[in-house]
């Protein structure tokens, strides 16, 4: 069951809600502040934490480099030397 967050077009909060079901099914949603029901779903950040560490980290990094076939992106991720 995962968490959406959403944006309030009437009184731009921002909210997480946990959708039950399918995503087709029909859902009412309204804005817990205002009551509002249109709704804006938006990307939501990710956090990876690393196990054993004390922090989080915001994700992975990316590094350009030349290689064969051109121009090639390398992914750094986290605690993966």
């Amino acid at each position: 069951m995962p968490i959406y967050e959403f944006k309030c077009l009437k009184c731009e909060e921002y909210i997480e809600i946990l959708v039950m079901g399918s995503r087709d099914e029909a859902v009412k949603l309204k804005c817990a502040k205002c009551g509002g029901e249109a709704l804006e779903r938006i990307l939501s950040t990710t956090r990876v934490n690393i196990a054993g560490g004390n922090t989080a980290a915001s994700g992975p990094s990316t590094q350009s480099r030349t290689c064969s076939s051109g121009s090639c992106t390398t992914w750094n991720l986290p605690g993966n030397a």
